[in-house]
């Protein structure tokens, strides 16, 4: 069970993932979009995961009609609002959002420039009406390919000072993380840090490559880590943190079910395993379920439940000062000041 006397943080959430089933309907007849269903239960089977899927490039397709919504730069402010409102209401202490300009961008047709100002006026908006403590990271889909993810690293240094990090999602399989070498030295540059999805659609090399050529201090799902001791062992030195995944990673197939996911492995080997969501309206989950349900499911003891609440406040994209406000602030409600 979650531990109130403890932050709830999460690290690892797509904002683009995270997508009201409501506000799609809404969106949709207000711009006239084929809907395949037009109420919230009929189209929960098209942008929901019902089963496991065959990989994480069958998991992306359910993104289909969450970025069909995303027909102007409105509705992409509307979605990263939206996004601060349900983490508020999720009682979240800190939530770290995610998003790739260029996939949001190219359903429409948008400037994924203009995508990106526009979410960040969105949370920014959020932040303000919502009282909620919350760091934008921006995607490179490696999908794409190099030359696309010029475009989108370009797209997201226009609002450099609001965005904190940096990260490599899309087709980890097919896609090398070294033909991005030269970006992410361009974000460092900037003064972002970086996180990468690694080891999830790929081998233990995935996360060497993001490690000592990306230059990440972070790892996104890392569940192929356990194939290598070398690395488990640098990776617990260095404390990169590996931000985990519980019903995504079962929902992918990357683990087979939740008792195989090697999570608490981490924790053992004293690496700093963190739980999150990934994408919440398309897993059909929360923050607290991945806490109460997921955790619990996979063999994580109380003690380690509370071990991975600590561990998200250490490796959150947040300096000294704004850590202590977090911690100083959940105190106060523990102690009912």
């Amino acid at each position: 069970m979650i531990d109130p006397r403890l932050p709830l943080i999460d690290l690892h959430r797509h904002l683009d993932g995270n997508v009201r089933l409501e506000t799609i309907l809404d969106i949709g007849r207000k711009h006239g979009l084929q809907l395949p269903a037009w109420d919230v239960e009929g189209l929960r089977p098209f942008v929901q995961v019902t089963e496991p899927q065959p990989g994480v490039m069958a998991f992306i397709s359910k993104f289909h009609w969450m970025i069909q919504a995303l027909v102007d730069y409105q509705a992409c402010w509307r979605i990263a609002y939206e996004n601060v409102e349900d983490a508020k209401k999720e009682g979240l202490d800190y939530v770290e959002l995610r998003f790739s300009p260029w996939f949001m961008a190219e359903g429409h047709g948008l400037d994924p420039a203009g995508v990106v100002e526009a979410v960040c006026d969105g949370i920014d908006a959020g932040k303000r009406d919502f009282g909620m403590e919350v760091n934008l990271i921006g995607i490179i889909s490696r999908t794409y390919g190099a030359e696309i993810g010029w475009k989108e690293l370009n797209a997201l240094l226009t609002q450099r000072e609001r965005i904190v990090a940096l990260d490599l999602a899309g087709d980890e399989a097919n896609v090398p993380a070294e033909l991005f070498i030269e970006h992410f030295k361009r974000a460092r540059d900037a003064g972002w840090r970086v996180t990468v999805h690694a080891g999830e659609s790929a081998g233990p090399d995935s996360i060497w490559t993001a490690i000592q050529k990306l230059g990440a201090v972070r790892i996104g799902h890392g569940v192929a880590a356990i194939q290598d001791a070398h690395l488990l062992d640098m990776m617990a030195a260095k404390r990169i943190a590996v931000e985990g995944n519980l019903t995504s990673n079962v929902q992918t197939m990357t683990t087979p079910d939740y008792r195989s996911h090697p999570g608490k492995i981490f924790l053992e080997r004293n690496i700093l395993f963190t739980l999150n969501t990934d994408d919440p309206r398309i897993s059909g989950i929360d923050l607290r379920y991945e806490y109460e349900v997921a955790a619990p499911a996979a063999g994580f003891t109380p003690s380690q439940i509370r071990q991975m609440q600590m561990n998200a406040l250490e490796a959150a994209f947040l300096d000294a000062e704004q850590k202590d406000r977090i911690w100083r602030q959940v105190q106060s409600r523990g102690s009912g000041g």
